[in-house]
């Protein structure tokens, strides 16, 4: 997720080539936005409502509608989704060039992220699927918190993107980008944390377990190809990134695609595949946390 060449002012993502864009820990408050869970269901044929309800099989949602409660797989489950970047970000370079600590190194507080040849930026990108996921999620039962809650302002830094997903003691949590490597490159790829005595070593397995079923989820629901110039099989583990490395829960990034690449630059300006990959990440965390 290299970020974009037309903006000179914006610092560039330090020492990521072309991987992933990782930003941590600025003054930029998020409130996570945390959606109601419940799908709705209707009652029995010939049943009435009132008496589905009496009888257990439906409840009553806050808005009055009943719904199902039974088959939630994420019923009781917390899962933080991070859109990368943040679509106001060039607006402002004062804060998201302001360096934090990601523990091994100190790198800006975000970037603005990379875009398609014709100016279809990550940001957008990301913040669509983001929320697609959202719903999909929810409707399985689980509550769902996002890192920014709209594509508009501006961060926030990596470290607290990480915090977000800590504070909420989240079972899984997943940074979605797009990437900006050369053009001769593409396929998907995940980024998976390293060991760095440091608050994320306890759940390097557990990163590696959501990874993979992500990987396999999103492969086989997507149909988009292991990445072709990082990684090996779809798998490349990092430790410069803040937002993994400050994750004290189990926690993976994925390059969905290369916006640098004519092909995967189409795909991903399509509604329809950033919709059949919100269902393939849904269904890889909920492989996971299931």
């Amino acid at each position: 997720m290299i970020r974009r060449p037309l903006i000179a002012t914006i610092l560039a993502c330090s020492g990521l080539g072309v991987a992933a864009c990782g930003g941590a820990g600025q003054a930029t408050d998020v409130r996570a936005a945390t959606g109601r869970v419940a799908a709705d269901a209707a009652p029995g044929e010939g049943q009435s409502r009132t008496a589905a309800i009496g009888a257990g099989k439906v409840s009553e949602r806050a808005d009055g509608a009943p719904s199902s409660h039974a088959d939630k797989p994420l019923a009781g489950k917390v899962i933080v989704i991070d859109p990368g970047h943040n679509g106001g970000n060039y607006k402002h370079p004062e804060i998201i060039n302001k360096p934090v600590n990601v523990l091994t190194k100190r790198k800006p507080c975000d970037t603005t992220g990379t875009a398609t040849n014709d100016g279809y930026s990550e940001a957008a990108f990301t913040w669509d699927v983001s929320t697609r996921l959202a719903k999909l999620l929810r409707a399985e039962g689980a509550t769902v918190k996002l890192t920014r809650k709209n594509n508009t302002s501006v961060g926030p830094c990596i470290t607290q993107r990480a915090a977000i997903g800590n504070n909420a003691e989240a079972d899984a949590a997943i940074s979605i980008h797009g990437d900006g490597a050369p053009a001769s490159g593409h396929g998907f790829h995940i980024i998976m944390p390293k060991k760095i005595n440091g608050p994320v070593d306890p759940v390097v397995n557990d990163s590696r377990k959501l990874g993979i079923a992500v990987r396999n989820a999103f492969h086989s629901g997507t149909g988009q190809p292991y990445s072709t110039y990082i990684g090996k099989n779809a798998l490349d583990f990092r430790s410069d990134l803040g937002g993994l490395n400050l994750s004290s829960v189990p926690k993976v990034f994925i390059e969905v695609g290369n916006m640098r690449n004519s092909g995967d630059a189409a795909k991903m300006k399509s509604p329809q595949f950033r919709q059949k990959a919100a269902a393939a990440l849904a269904k890889g965390i909920t492989n996971y946390v299931s």
